[in-house]
């Protein structure tokens, strides 16, 4: 018998390469070799499934995160770097048509995304950037809030534009100018480190 942690582990696979809105009930069954009645004892319809393997994923990478502060937290600005490159890894997996399907056809899971986007942005990047700035490691003029919300709040909406910018450019090209060149902008001339040099 199937596991739900294996069920929820093929869907986001289905469906970040493949968009939540083309992956049916039955290609998952499918892959899996089980029925969609199978499915249905762990989810009543598509869209908690959906936003289930939404939430997983999230959970995965908020483990990563706090991995991350956790082992790093005394240099929040690497911190920073770290956060966006791990996200980085998730994303170029994506295809643009999974995020825009869960805005127009699965709003549980879009609010899912959402919040967990908000928490990121507004709480962990702006609380890891106060204690730099309070540290002395970016400059005191910067408004750390609206470097967030120019920077940092949906690096997801500018990646899947018009057209998904991993496949025009470079992952690392791409996060060196979404990322690490944006805050070496911000930061102090004695803050030093090997991704700002």
């Amino acid at each position: 018998m199937i596991t739900k942690a294996e069920l929820l582990k093929c869907s986001i696979a289905k469906f970040t390469q493949c968009g939540s809105k083309h992956v049916t009930l039955d290609d998952i069954a499918g892959s899996l070799g089980i029925s969609k009645k199978t499915i249905y004892t762990f989810f009543d319809n598509k869209e908690d499934l959906v936003a289930a393997s939404v939430e997983n994923l999230l959970n995965e990478y908020k483990e990563d995160i706090n991995g991350i502060v956790n082992s790093n937290g005394k240099n929040p600005i690497l911190c920073v770097i770290l956060i966006y490159q791990r996200g980085f890894e998730y994303l170029k997996y994506f295809k643009p048509s999974f995020l825009f399907g869960l805005e127009k056809y699965y709003p549980k899971a879009s609010t899912v995304f959402n919040n967990f986007v908000e928490e990121l942005s507004n709480n962990i990047v702006y609380n890891l950037l106060k204690q730099a700035q309070e540290a002395g490691d970016i400059k005191e003029a910067v408004n750390l809030e609206l470097i967030v919300s120019i920077y940092f709040l949906r690096i997801d909406k500018l990646i899947f534009k018009k057209n998904n910018l991993f496949e025009t450019y470079p992952e690392e090209e791409l996060f060196n100018h979404l990322v690490v060149y944006n805050l070496k902008g911000i930061i102090t001339s004695n803050y030093s480190n090997s991704y700002f040099e």
